[in-house]
């Protein structure tokens, strides 16, 4: 049986996403700046609001593997979307396209793996979310300049926290109270802490300043 809670965090989330998103867009400086607003504020609101969709519903059984399938896959596009502003505003040329095509190339490749083999060890998939995620690893070293110390601090402390929540998921501890917050919850909860950091760096990056 699920916990109670299963989903009710990422349902109101989802919603929380839609304001924030649309805000970041709106005072968004300039054009560049509000296509990586948007991109990464689609891939946030489609993450949330696809997994509260699968957990809140009581789906029948072809259904809800279809939906599993679906909300693991989210999982990619959010690694690609909270880094493409990052591309798209801290890096240039070369650097920039390339970790672009890497970024989506691996989100698109890990989406098609997750679509076609709905029952892949959660220890697999974990390590697959992990290692897209640490692309961005590759060019910390351009981002001072562009977001400064505290904007790069932001970013991998929210990538932390995914990591953290990649370890909960895969291993289900701790799992603190499995009938009303388990440990799926914990793993959302850090979700949730890693989107609010990651948003406040890409805020900074994005809107106009003085």
């Amino acid at each position: 049986m699920k916990p109670r809670l299963r989903g009710v965090s990422h349902e109101y989330a989802f919603f929380v996403s839609l304001a924030c998103g649309a805000g970041l867009i709106l005072a968004a400086s300039g054009g560049r700046a509000r296509l990586a607003a948007s991109v990464y504020a689609v891939a946030v609101s489609a993450l949330f609001g696809t997994s509260a969709l699968y957990h809140r519903v009581s789906w029948r059984p072809g259904a809800r593997r279809w939906m599993r399938r679906l909300d693991h896959s989210m999982i990619f596009v959010l690694i690609a979307g909270t880094y493409t502003p990052v591309a798209l505003l801290a890096l240039s040329g070369t650097l920039a396209n390339a970790i672009l095509v890497v970024l989506w190339a691996g989100a698109l490749a890990g989406m098609a793996f997750k679509l076609a083999w709905i029952d892949a060890p959660k220890w697999l998939l974990a390590a697959i979310y992990v290692a897209l995620g640490l692309i961005s690893a590759a060019v910390m070293g351009e981002l001072p300049a562009a977001i400064g110390w505290l904007g790069v601090a932001g970013l991998a402390s929210g990538g932390l926290l995914y990591i953290a929540g990649a370890v909960i998921y895969a291993s289900e501890r701790p799992n603190p109270w499995p009938r009303v917050f388990g440990y799926h919850e914990v793993f959302h909860a850090l979700v949730i802490a890693a989107a609010g950091l990651h948003y406040a760096v890409i805020a900074f990056a994005v809107l106009p300043r003085g």
